[in-house]
């Protein structure tokens, strides 16, 4: 699986930050805000294409793991879904998050710079919830590039 590239992502998912095309899901189990672990996550905004694979991401993600391991492992820090800006370091190419097809999760412990083995997301523990992505069609950075492993966005 590669990256989409953007033409693909336009094509597919219209323009970057198209509120019309937002939707809101439930989650199947709580989150927390990755930088304020007091605040809970109930709902998610994403692109509405992406909606069905998100939910399937997390319903297996809870029926592999449960939510004890879950909140122990930190797959449930949630660090946003829709954020309509440009990639960091550019003034011209949009973020994946514009659409609402990209996650990032624990952010503190699977920054941009971080790689393998220092990254969480990058130990055997985690090897199924990558599989999970993939297999719902995401890519993961980290996996890919060997940086910023908390992100991870569709391919399809």
């Amino acid at each position: 699986m590669a990256l989409l590239t953007d033409a693909q992502i336009i094509s597919k998912y219209g323009q970057p930050g198209n509120a019309d095309n937002f939707t809101i899901i439930p989650l199947p189990y709580p989150m927390r805000i990755a930088w304020d672990t007091k605040v809970g996550v109930q709902k998610m905004q994403c692109h509405e294409l992406a909606a069905d694979n998100f939910t399937n991401v997390f319903n297996q993600l809870l029926a592999h793991y449960g939510l004890s391991k879950i909140q122990r492992l930190g797959i449930d820090l949630f660090g946003g879904c829709v954020n309509v800006r440009t990639m960091r370091g550019s003034k011209t190419r949009w973020s994946r998050h514009a659409w609402g097809i990209a996650i990032d999760l624990d952010p503190a412990r699977n920054g941009l710079k971080v790689k393998k083995p220092l990254a969480q997301f990058s130990k055997p523990e985690y090897k199924a919830m990558i599989d999970i992505f993939y297999a719902n069609d995401f890519i993961s950075y980290g996996i890919e590039k060997d940086f910023d492993w908390m992100h991870l966005e569709l391919a399809k």
